[in-house]
């Protein structure tokens, strides 16, 4: 079931409703908020991150309705009025909203969503999105990884039984096949999203019949097409191999031979899928695929790949749909201006935590290409009424190196975010799922390899308008 399909209106901090009543009865009623979504720091000390939940997010909004069983909980609060009551039962929402696409490579303290609404529509609506992007991302770009690390090997999605309940298993499903999986176990998001689902059997297949050779023939009998026997139930070398061997040759033409796999779930992944590799070899199924499991991650799969384990794809659970090395995303939701008689002005949030400082004022965010190589090179984030010429050198400079100065020239400039809502009305059409996917494909190879590095990645410029950083600075100074 989707989620406009289901009544999650309530789904938010309940602070975002008392809030919203202390509005309603202030002179704040009508005052126009612009709230920034960001993120700031890349899990797993990574130098990149995807967006992710957009649609999710929209199908949220739109469906935001106060039912009268809602206005009946809240009433027996006994601290709303029935004047507020009486505003939840027509609320929806009614501003605007500009979104980073999905599939994006974005990067710490980047606007990767602004909403512009009265205070109460948009306060109310920051639980939810913040729900669904740390989620979404987070997993994205934990696939991600994971993907880049099995260069070029398929990995399959395999984390539902270990996700956090049915929502966390079935878009991080989805996450993950936007971040780069090629399937997924989880049957739903197949139905629901077009995820290919796809599975073979599990250890008790095997132990149901009297030995493992009869489970064997009995899998290829069901399924000649593509069938994948799972090896180590017993002993990989003895038994396994020797046996899914067997069968395969007395189950299987010639042709359906060459579409065959073993499957790994335990043991010394490096020294067993050589030794597997030989064996198959010698039994005349060069063909047949080796496909590993068992708790991995991109640092697992990086090392026993570089030690010459003989691997043709996997299968990732756990370490992935929980992103269990980092499993907290981390994205945020603040103010950063307001609308006085028509005019925007700035808002800051200070801290005693530097990184905690924001970014004020209604903004913009370009990312620069080289015409040369094509590669991003930076992003700039500008107040909403910047205008830049493309056709003139453009100097960045590292926000948290002052000193660290880039001079873009022969440049390409996109504008990353996008409108979603205006008014109220969705006027964005989400992609379908491998079209977000393609784009993240496209997104990751527009960056460079230094970028995309799992351990001490290069710093990508995050650049603030010479504009922006005066008005931020001018803000603290007042402070």
């Amino acid at each position: 079931m989707n989620i406009s399909e289901r009544h999650l209106t309530l789904l938010c901090d309940f602070y975002e409703l008392t809030m919203a009543r202390g509005y309603f009865n202030s002179e704040m009623k009508n005052k126009v908020a612009y709230f920034d979504v960001f993120f700031r720091k890349v899990p797993d000390g990574g130098g990149y991150a995807i967006a992710c939940g957009l649609e999710q997010i929209i199908e949220y909004i739109k469906s935001i309705k106060f039912t009268k069983d809602d206005i009946e909980y809240l009433r027996g609060k006994k601290i709303f009025d029935e004047g507020f009551l009486e505003y939840l039962s027509t609320f929806s929402f009614t501003g605007d909203i500009w979104a980073v696409p999905e599939g994006t490579v974005i990067f710490p303290g980047e606007p990767i969503m602004t909403v512009r609404a009265n205070a109460m529509e948009a306060q109310f609506i920051e639980t939810f999105i913040l729900l669904i992007f740390n989620h979404q991302c987070l997993v994205a770009t934990k696939a991600s990884r994971i993907v880049r690390a099995a260069q070029g090997r398929p990995v399959s999605e395999f984390g539902s039984r270990r996700a956090h309940g049915p929502d966390a298993a079935i878009y991080g499903a989805r996450a993950a096949y936007i971040g780069g999986c090629a399937s997924t176990a989880c049957t739903v998001a197949d139905i629901m999203f077009g995820v290919p689902a796809g599975g073979t059997m599990a250890h008790s297949w095997v132990q149901m019949f009297d030995d493992e050779y009869t489970a064997f023939c009995e899998y290829c009998r069901l399924y000649p097409k593509n069938p994948t026997l799972l090896v180590d139930t017993y002993n990989v070398l003895k038994s396994g191999v020797p046996n899914a061997i067997k069968a395969f040759k007395e189950m299987l033409t010639e042709e359906e031979r060459k579409h065959c796999a073993v499957r790994l779930d335990s043991g010394d992944i490096t020294y067993l899928t050589k030794k597997v590799r030989k064996m198959l070899d010698a039994a005349g199924l060069t063909e047949c695929r080796i496909i590993v499991s068992n708790s991995l991650d991109e640092y697992i799969i990086r090392d026993i790949l570089m030690q010459g384990a003989q691997v043709d794809g996997f299968g990732v659970g756990e370490r992935m749909i929980t992103s269990k090395s980092e499993p907290v995303f981390g994205c945020v939701y603040k103010l950063c201006a307001v609308e006085d008689e028509g005019r925007v002005v700035p808002r800051i949030k200070i801290s005693e935590n530097a990184a905690k400082i924001t970014n004020p004022d209604f903004k913009k965010l370009y990312r620069f290409y080289s015409k040369e190589t094509g590669k991003a090179e930076a992003d700039l984030i500008t107040i909403y009424d910047e205008a830049i010429d493309p056709t003139q050198p453009y100097e960045l400079f590292d926000p948290d190196h002052v000193w660290k100065r880039k001079l873009m020239v022969d440049y390409e400039l996109r504008e990353l975010l996008v409108p979603i809502f205006e008014n109220g009305k969705c006027v964005y059409t989400s992609p379908s799922v491998s079209e977000i996917r393609e784009n993240c494909k496209k997104e990751l190879l527009s960056m460079w390899d230094e970028v995309l590095r799992f351990e001490n990645p290069h710093n990508y410029y995050v650049d603030l308008s010479q504009r922006l950083w005066d008005e931020k600075h001018q803000l603290l100074k007042k402070r």
